[in-house]
């Protein structure tokens, strides 16, 4: 399947735009960041200095809030970009493939899955909850990023009930789970609305998500 990521697709140069914002709100905020410790640094009392795990500790916060911001700054950009298509080039995506974390309404389809695979990892499984949240299937699953396929079907052979599931991808080192992530969807996109302002997808099923929330685009057998 061709999958194309949809930071191509959406709103480029308002992304950009944004994306060049951010950019620089964060290195003044980061310049004030670094007179601030260093001011700190000269007037510290030279018979109580602050430790150095101090120092990095703040750093290390600061770069958090920094990634952050950038994250957030990169999503408005890429909302902006989809409110300026116009609805005969987002009509265009009817039928096509699309990747997202996303529920599936499951009525005994195969469902095509991915998760992302950590470094460290020696193992991985797939977590299945239904609309309640609980935990319905703990299947093991290839130590890799390809994706695969899911056909509701247990170790013992049996089925899924028809219903609204959600997938998750755990990470294991030995006996230790490093990360839990949502699995990515892949489905066809069967109708495009405006909901307000924003742009609205339905998913085979009739499961409906934001346009925002895709992180793949492509066609069918591609």
């Amino acid at each position: 399947m061709d999958i194309v990521q949809n930071t191509q697709t959406f709103g480029s140069r308002s992304q950009s735009n944004s994306a060049a914002n951010a950019a620089g709100a964060i290195s003044s905020d980061f310049e004030t960041f670094l007179r601030l410790l260093t001011t700190q640094m000269q007037n510290q009392d030279p018979l109580n200095p602050m430790e150095s795990t101090e120092f990095a500790s703040q750093l290390a916060q600061f770069s958090a809030v920094e990634q952050q911001v950038r994250s957030n700054e990169l999503l408005v950009g890429l909302q902006a970009g989809l409110q300026t298509l116009g609805m005969g080039q987002i009509g265009s995506w009817i039928g096509m493939q699309a990747r997202a974390e996303m529920p599936v309404n499951f009525e005994g389809q195969s469902v095509t899955l991915s998760g992302a695979r950590h470094v460290l990892a020696d193992r991985m499984e797939l977590i299945v909850r239904d609309e309640a949240g609980e935990v319905v299937q703990q299947l093991p699953i290839a130590l890799s990023d390809d994706s695969f396929a899911w056909n509701g079907t247990g170790g013992d052979g049996r089925a899924l009930p028809p219903g609204l599931y959600s997938f998750s991808v755990q990470n294991w080192s030995g006996e230790e789970m490093i990360e839990e992530r949502g699995a990515m969807v892949y489905g066809t996109i069967q109708e495009v609305a405006m909901v307000g302002e924003e742009v609205w997808l339905s998913m085979e099923g009739g499961v409906g998500i934001p346009a925002g929330d895709l992180l793949g685009l492509g066609r069918p057998g591609g």
